[in-house]
């Protein structure tokens, strides 16, 4: 049975505050981990005054000056009402659980990893127990909102491209099907379900997720991923067809500046969130 979660969308651009305003609780931050896309939510929320107030990592010795590190749920200071998930899937699988069935929320651009039926399963039932929510930021893509509205209507055909330079698919299981360093034109190395490109590229494929999730779901979305040397950044193409009309979408995306691998838009998008959950008006 396909688990349906809340996807969620960067909104508009203006400092938004995270402290109560009378009416509604603090919002009070952690986040898991502190690599690239870490470390960028740690300096947008400081710069912003929402904290965070502690950092879950697996090496506390490595811990960012300042800022509280702890290794487990259960050491959080008392009053955590958001978690935000900025360690991929090891992340979500390892303390997502934990905190929805503590009663805090969690924001995460780990989409891929709900399609593993058991895990999705286990943080729905924490969620529920916890009366807590897991928000699924957009990460690396837009248009979540049409594949969400088209859904009501009925798809017919979705389909993710993820199209990367070669050196940006190292690490993945391209790597055993292709001569990254001697391509020199677009090769396709998966093509099938989300589902499997979740499965198979933990690292790669969240996108390809994040549109399953919005639209048809892990099992009727057709991705195919593709090193390409002439391509400029990492390209995301969606395109999609139903009852609405059809819809054709690409997004060039920048990495971040101390990461080639990280998405700029995944790490904003995660702020963006952040952001509407405490707006008065949202979209």
């Amino acid at each position: 049975m396909l688990m349906r979660f809340p996807v969620v969308f960067p909104v508009w651009g203006d400092t938004v505050a995270f402290g109560g305003n009378g009416k509604e609780p603090m919002m009070r931050i952690g986040v898991i981990g502190a690599g690239a896309i870490g470390r960028w939510v740690i300096a947008a929320l400081q710069r912003e005054g929402a904290g965070p107030e502690a950092v879950i990592l697996r090496d506390k010795t490595k811990a960012m000056p300042g800022l509280l590190a702890v290794e487990h749920i259960g050491d959080l200071p008392p009053g955590i009402t958001h978690l935000v998930d900025c360690a991929g899937h090891p992340g979500l699988k390892a303390h997502g659980v934990a905190a929805l069935g503590a009663g805090i929320d969690v924001v995460t651009i780990s989409l891929g990893a709900l399609a593993d039926d058991g895990l999705a399963a286990d943080l729905q039932t924490a969620a529920i127990a916890g009366k807590s929510h897991l928000h699924l930021a957009s990460g690396s893509v837009g248009a979540l909102d049409l594949l969400r509205a088209g859904a009501v209507g009925g798809l017919t055909h979705v389909r993710y491209n993820g199209r990367k330079p070669p050196a940006a698919w190292r690490g993945s299981a391209a790597e055993d099907l292709l001569d990254l360093d001697g391509l020199t034109a677009p090769a396709t190395h998966f093509e099938g379900t989300a589902r499997q490109a979740a499965l198979a590229y933990p690292k790669n494929a969240n996108v390809a997720a994040a549109v399953a999730l919005a639209g048809r779901g892990f099992d009727l979305t057709e991705v195919a991923l593709i090193a390409d040397p002439a391509a400029p950044g990492n390209l995301h193409e969606v395109e999609a067809q139903g009852a609405f009309g059809h819809f054709r979408l690409q997004v060039q995306g920048a990495p971040l500046p101390d990461n080639p691998k990280s998405s700029g838009l995944a790490a904003m998008s995660m702020l963006a969130e952040l952001r509407r959950l405490r707006a008065a008006i949202t979209t």
